[in-house]
């Protein structure tokens, strides 16, 4: 028994310890991820909502895709539905100053995403007239959801899980690189891009067992409050699958991918060699015989 605690207790203390959970705490992860959820809400959820009702598909609004993501089915799925406006009212009922916030938002929240990557790669903050580049990538973000979106109605089985996943993995491969300016080589960036997508697949799982009866509780306890803070907890889980992801893509190049002579990332790095050496000491001018 006295062995057995003290393996856990080792377990624990080497977790502990682990470079990863250090960086994490450092990055303060679970603050950037609350951060995320928040801007993602009023950012991601307004935009989505105006471009599913221009959807021409009509492929059953935003709420079916937030649905879709968060894995619900059933009831679950139903009365997440339910509490969407109608998608046919929402783009009349659009006006000029909501499309300027959702435009600020939409920029901050990719911003804090780019700041994100920008301290787990250690590399300087972009300059602010770089926005193009946040405008950008949000773009890619709502075209690659849609699609998502559109493989589901058409798709299921392997197929779907197939494509989703190369999709997305092409999405956060290619987001990490855009955001860093090119700072990163693209080899540096897939482990993080691969570990992003594995973890929004077992979101997804966990999702599915735990958020699907929770949404039900919470429905018929606190009605759409309850509801809404659901899918806050499952935006929080998202942000960290993608700064997590991408932390782990940095901790496996520093400890398995540093080539020493190339300098540290973003600076044009190539692929394995020693971990640097500190210098050693002087020996002086050689002595005579």
């Amino acid at each position: 028994m006295n062995r057995s605690l003290r393996v856990l207790q080792q377990g624990v203390g080497w977790f502990k310890d682990h470079h990863l959970l250090r960086r994490g705490r450092e990055l303060e992860l679970m603050h950037r991820a609350m951060g995320f959820a928040t801007l993602a809400l009023v950012t991601l959820a307004p935009l989505l909502i105006v471009v599913a009702a221009a959807d021409p598909l009509q492929r059953g609004g935003f709420s079916a895709w937030l649905a879709d993501g968060m894995g619900l089915s059933g009831r679950s799925a139903k009365i997440l539905t339910d509490i969407s406006t109608p998608p046919s009212n929402v783009v009349n009922a659009t006006s000029v100053w909501g499309g300027i916030a959702l435009a600020v938002f939409g920029v901050s929240f990719a911003g804090s995403v780019q700041n994100g990557y920008e301290r787990i790669w250690n590399l300087p903050p972009g300059p602010w007239h770089k926005i193009w580049r946040q405008a950008a990538w949000l773009a890619a973000l709502t075209v690659y959801l849609y699609q998502e979106v559109q493989t589901h109605a058409a798709l299921s089985g392997p197929e779907r899980i197939a494509l989703s996943s190369a999709t997305g993995i092409v999405f956060f491969w290619w987001g990490q690189y855009f955001l860093l300016g090119g700072q990163v080589r693209w080899l540096h960036l897939l482990p993080g891009a691969v570990a992003t997508m594995v973890g929004l697949v077992g979101l997804r799982g966990f999702s599915f067992l735990v958020f699907t009866p929770l949404i039900l509780d919470n429905a018929i306890s606190y009605g759409t409050v309850g509801i809404v803070l659901v899918v806050e907890s499952w935006l929080i889980g998202v942000g960290f699958v993608v700064y997590g992801g991408s932390m782990f893509g940095h901790w496996l190049y520093v400890h398995h991918l540093w080539d020493s002579e190339a300098g540290p990332p973003g600076s044009g790095t190539r692929l394995r060699g020693p971990a640097p050496q500190p210098p050693g000491p002087d020996p002086g001018p050689p002595r005579r015989r």
